[in-house]
């Protein structure tokens, strides 16, 4: 018998996170499926969730931890989505991004965890990336001076079909009867990722200008894989303020490279990137950093959204 039925609302809004942990452990071991067969999946966030049910597909039902429009670097979960956790079959997450998602995970007692950024190799970036170099970049950045390494894998395809073998391995694990149904959707998915790097590859391979400036440091392996170099207002916070003589290299970065766009994002507030771009009398344009899928976004999936990408990059660096 599940205990939580009987414990008064009230009281599960004030239980601590430990507590209701320790009550999703009673739960019936079948709860880590629905009532007609499906493995219950719980996602950090987008791109993990777009992993979850593509691979998963007809034999899983995915939940995602971030809503849409969120942005998921300050995500806080609520009691009930902890206590939900430990009922997960599987969970897909990318460690390092959401310190209340690591923390809740680490407590969940669940077995079968796909941990993204332990299924493909990640880097410390900071405010400059050159894709020529493979350079760290400005030691003063946000990454380095907390220590954190680069999470935002999932906008480098190559990157983000590694990561999509491991979470094949995960969920055969978490349910063996349908192995050879993931195997074959998880094969689908590494092609469409492979044609969507060789788009890129092809899209880019003739440009104008190698160097664009955009909101925060999300680009930086999507620069590195095809020769680019990212200039972000930002760290990998997208809510940390520049300091001033990040505007001033910034401005003297856009005359020496022939910028001629600033780019701003969907969820984070454009504000700063807009009022660099009046400065500069730059256009404005939109990359998008694929934490989540809104009406706002330029493409109804992960896919939709990297080709918007693309032909922004496009233009701004002006492909031929």
């Amino acid at each position: 018998m599940n205990i939580r039925r009987h414990i008064s609302t009230a009281a599960v809004a004030g239980a601590s996170v430990l507590g209701l942990l320790a009550l999703s452990a009673c739960s019936p071991s079948g709860s880590t499926h629905t009532a007609d067969g499906k493995l219950k999946v719980t996602a950090s966030f987008y791109p993990m969730e777009f992993l979850a049910q593509q691979i998963g597909g007809k034999h899983v039902e995915v939940s995602d931890l971030t809503k849409p429009g969120v942005e998921p670097h300050d995500l806080e979960l609520t009691p009930q989505q902890t206590g939900r956790l430990g009922e997960s079959g599987a969970i897909v997450y990318l460690k390092g991004l959401q310190p209340a998602v690591d923390d809740a995970v680490k407590q969940s007692g669940v077995k079968n965890v796909a941990d993204a950024a332990a299924l493909t190799s990640l880097e410390e970036h900071g405010t400059e990336v050159d894709g020529h170099h493979h350079t760290t970049g400005d030691n003063h950045s946000h990454s380095e001076a907390e220590g954190g390494k680069d999470p935002h894998i999932w906008l480098d395809p190559v990157k983000y079909a590694e990561v999509a073998k491991g979470v094949n391995k995960t969920l055969a694990k978490a349910d063996p009867d349908h192995k050879a149904d993931f195997q074959k959707n998880t094969d689908t998915l590494v092609k469409k990722l492979e044609a969507l790097n060789k788009e890129f590859q092809d899209g880019l391979k003739k440009r104008a200008s190698d160097t664009f400036i955009t909101t925060h440091a999300a680009f930086g392996y999507l620069a590195e894989r095809y020769g680019l170099t990212e200039e972000a207002i930002s760290g990998l916070d997208p809510e940390s303020e520049p300091s001033a003589k990040r505007i001033r290299d910034l401005h003297s970065l856009a005359t020496e490279h022939h910028v001629s766009t600033i780019f701003f994002e969907t969820i984070a507030n454009p504000a700063t990137a807009k009022a660099l771009a009046g400065d500069l009398h730059l256009k404005t344009d939109v990359l998008d950093p694929l934490e989540g899928i809104t009406a706002k976004s330029r493409g109804k999936d992960y896919f939709g959204v990297q080709r918007a990408n693309l032909a922004a990059l496009q233009k701004a660096l002006g492909s031929k």
